[in-house]
């Protein structure tokens, strides 16, 4: 079944019907359309793949139509149709950026072997453009950026991993770049050329999670209107990422293993299996094994994603990775908001390093790219830092209690609560005084008391 668009142009109501017809049996949406005029204004209102359009008509000759058209959508593929199929004409049609002409009278299986080859070209185009773009992701990625031994070893085992087939579990806490680590593993591999799905398994609807990762036939639910291939039969021969595998249901887990052990899936509402070869790459911050003794993750799904295992460990634990990913952010986001690369102070350079990130890399890379975008010359201070790193220095002094007399200790605990209702509220001072119960005055002298930074 095809899903092309075609739209017809031709000022004989005959031909019109006559290809009408036998594209829809074949299995086209059709538009059509009497005149030039009338063609190019479906052209605009209408999403085109394909135009058949007559070569004389009272208004407006084909190749006309074809100038406006390339200039509404040159991905448009056109095609003329004409009785005086010179060869001047034809070669005119090709210049102007016609994808083919057939001649009238129009023979059907002349047109269906012309149509199939426009849409496999298409086809490939499109591939072709996925393709490009997957690489150009991988080259923005270009390595995973660390100079740290741990991160040396994790990218070791990723590198070589990579030429394999076996199916890769890595975990690490929110934002330590588990995706990133994924893609390169594809993008250095012999899939590199293939398709790289990537799927975050908490964002899919709980009921139509299968459907999504598996595919549906039409009819086979309310609102399947349509046969749907699932996310693993657009990744064949590529690889799939299956991000917070964790929250998949224990429904789905059983269906999991089984494509995961025989390398085929089953729509939704078909009982017909369909082979496929997706290298899987899972992810996740959970505790598996605590999820296996409490019931909700299957033991013999764990194992079969457990092939080869890749801990990321949290940016706290590699602290040496920090002022390499400031400066390579600094670039990066430089460069996307029109800016000569920024230097940064020394001052906010020592905050960040100070800094816990219970984001991880995720969250310092947010914090660069605010800073560069905030900041006001060629130089990111502390200023521009967020307000929970400017004062983090605070909340260290703050965290030793005090071990002299319980004035002391009390002036330690209210400093405490007052640090961290600030924080809270990201350094709304009115929040914070109704969290603490104070007036926005008596905070003001408390914070000029203990020397806390408004």
């Amino acid at each position: 079944m095809k899903y092309n668009s075609i739209l017809i142009i031709d000022d004989e109501k005959s031909q019109r019907d006559i290809l009408t017809g036998y594209l829809k049996k074949k299995g086209y949406e059709i538009f059509s359309a009497s005149s030039g005029e009338e063609g190019i204004k479906a052209a605009r209102e209408n999403l085109i793949d394909i135009i058949l359009s007559d070569f004389k008509m009272p208004d407006k000759t084909g190749l006309e139509v074809l100038e406006e058209v390339k200039k509404i959508n040159p991905e448009i593929s056109f095609v003329i149709i004409t009785a005086f199929g010179t060869v001047e004409n034809a070669v005119k049609a090709m210049r102007l950026g016609a994808s083919d002409y057939i001649s009238k009278p129009v023979n059907l299986d002349e047109l269906d072997i012309l149509l199939e080859r426009i849409i496999e070209h298409k086809n490939l185009k499109s591939e072709n453009e996925l393709l490009k773009n997957q690489l150009q992701e991988k080259y923005k990625i270009t390595s995973v950026v660390s100079n740290s031994p741990r991160m040396a070893e994790v990218i070791s085992v990723a590198s070589r991993v990579a030429d394999s087939k076996a199916t890769v579990l890595i975990t690490g806490e929110s934002g330590t770049g588990k995706e990133v680590l994924a893609k390169a593993i594809h993008f250095v591999g012999p899939r590199r050329d293939k398709p790289f799905i990537a799927v975050n398994i908490p964002a899919l609807s709980a009921n139509l999670i299968e459907s999504e990762l598996f595919g549906h036939e039409k009819g086979s639910f309310t609102g399947a209107d349509k046969m749907k291939k699932g996310r693993f039969e657009i990744a064949d021969k590529g690889t799939i990422f299956l991000d917070e595998i964790g929250d998949i249901p224990p429904s789905t887990q059983v269906k999991l293993l089984r494509v995961l052990q025989e390398q085929q899936i089953e729509r939704v509402g078909s009982t017909e299996n369909i082979n496929i070869d997706v290298r899987v790459i899972a992810a996740t911050n959970r505790n598996l094994e605590a999820k296996i003794k409490e019931g909700t993750f299957r033991e013999d799904l764990f194992y079969r994603l457990n092939i080869v295992s890749i801990n990321i460990p949290p940016l706290r634990e590699r602290k040496e990775d920090i002022l390499t990913l400031i400066e390579f952010f600094i670039e990066k986001y430089s460069k996307e908001n029109g800016k000569d690369k920024l230097e940064i102070s020394r001052e906010a350079v020592d905050q960040l390093l100070k800094y816990n990130y219970p984001g991880n890399v995720r969250e310092l890379e947010n914090i660069i790219e605010r800073a560069v975008v905030l900041a006001r010359g060629s130089l990111i201070t502390l200023n521009d830092l967020p307000f929970n790193i400017k004062d983090f220095v605070n909340e260290d002094k703050l965290t030793g209690a005090a071990e002299g007399d319980l004035t002391e200790q009390v002036e330690a605990l209210e400093k405490r609560l007052i640090f961290d209702a600030l924080k809270q509220t990201n350094g709304n001072q009115t929040q914070a005084g109704k969290i603490l119960g104070l007036t926005e005055r008596n905070l003001r002298y408390k914070l000029k008391k203990y020397g806390i930074k408004e």
